[in-house]
């Protein structure tokens, strides 16, 4: 299991829509809209690193209105 928490950033007024594109992410399990350099954090599970790189590249950075993403990915310790 690989989990991820990406920040999202949008452009100038497409807040809304992106919110409503992000709730269409299977595996996406909880996100929040942010006040700051970002507009939201999106925690995401997937099966593996693999997976999770292909939900962030191939759903969410392709969203209209999404301009960038930093992706923090978490470990079991």
């Amino acid at each position: 299991m690989a989990t991820g928490f990406v920040l999202v950033r949008t452009a100038p007024a497409m807040e809304h829509s992106v919110n409503e594109e992000l709730k269409k992410v299977k595996s996406v399990e909880e996100f929040y809209p942010l006040f700051g350099e970002y507009d939201f954090i999106v925690k995401l599970v997937a099966s593996d690193f693999d997976q999770l790189g292909q939900i962030i590249i191939g759903r969410i950075r392709t969203i209209d209105g999404v301009v960038d993403t930093w992706t923090l990915t978490g470990v079991d310790l």
